[in-house]
């Protein structure tokens, strides 16, 4: 198993679109620490008196229909969006990883079971999925996060069994089992560092979808609710003025697509540099 600062710093010098990514990426999570030191309003300090009021000095990106800091719900809708697009994936490769390497260790009904299972959800549409079981536990940004683990687990699924099933006929794993290691240390120690490092690619490239997922669901009203500062949501709150007062939705909208944009090129380098077929093409 490579260390990550050795693959990220490879992934840095195999392509410069890579640093631009990892330069989006801190700058984003940069943001989300120092959000309460560097934002000059309180994000849901309400200001009647200057509602909408245009890009200025004392308002950089303008104010929205409330008067309230669009800049200063930025830098904290950063907060929600960075730790939410990692924490799923988290979850989402956890669960995933383990359900996966059970069912390609034990076969047989477990096996069938588990694989069953992810072809269900994999037959719904993620977001709608997302959508449904946002709205059976109740509109709010905990529950969207929630439903968007639940939906985004069965590839990280499929993608473990098929690593394990390659891997528990190899040599290091007979001589393990010649050496009476239990089944859970032939998993621990073996099959899982070995099979982690596809997980790794698909979970960093993955970050960026599930960030717009969740704003998506903040869009359409199924994620965080008002007063929150979550991107998706201003971009809602927003829309009804694009006309006039751009700065309402463009700001947050621009957020989100350099978030996003950040995550996929960041995710794109490591790839390139973890998957042999992709290096020897290169």
């Amino acid at each position: 198993m490579r260390s990550p600062i050795l693959v990220l710093w490879r992934a840095v010098r195999h392509s410069p679109l890579t640093v631009v990514g990892l330069v989006l990426v801190a700058l984003f999570v940069f943001v989300a620490v120092a959000a309460p030191w560097i934002s000059p309003d309180n994000p849901v300090a309400q200001d009647l008196a200057h509602r909408l009021s245009p890009p200025s000095p004392r308002h950089p990106f303008g104010s929205d229909s409330l008067g309230r800091d669009v800049y200063s719900r930025i830098l904290y809708g950063a907060r929600i969006s960075v730790v939410s697009g990692v924490a799923v994936v988290a979850a989402a490769t956890a669960f995933g990883t383990a359900a996966g390497t059970v069912a390609g260790w034990l076969g047989g009904w477990w096996d069938e079971a588990l694989m069953r299972l992810t072809d269900m959800f994999l037959a719904f549409p993620s977001l709608v999925l997302a959508m449904a079981i946002s709205a059976i536990l109740r509109p709010s940004l905990t529950n969207a996060l929630l439903a968007i683990a639940i939906t985004a687990w069965p590839p990280y699924g499929r993608l473990a069994r098929a690593q394990v099933l390659s891997l528990r006929a190899r040599d290091f794993v007979e001589a393990a089992r010649a050496q009476g290691a239990s089944d859970a240390s032939i998993i621990l120690r073996h099959l899982i560092p070995n099979a982690l490092a596809p997980l790794l690619v698909q979970a960093t490239l993955d970050v960026g979808s599930i960030i717009l997922t969740s704003a998506g669901l903040s869009f359409i009203g199924f994620g965080a609710q008002p007063p929150t500062p979550e991107w998706g949501l201003m971009v809602s709150e927003g829309r009804s003025f694009l006309t006039d007062q751009w700065w309402v939705a463009t700001f947050p909208a621009l957020a989100i697509l350099l978030l996003v944009l950040g995550f996929n090129l960041l995710g794109d380098g490591i790839r390139d540099v973890m998957d042999p077929r992709l290096r020897k093409a290169g």
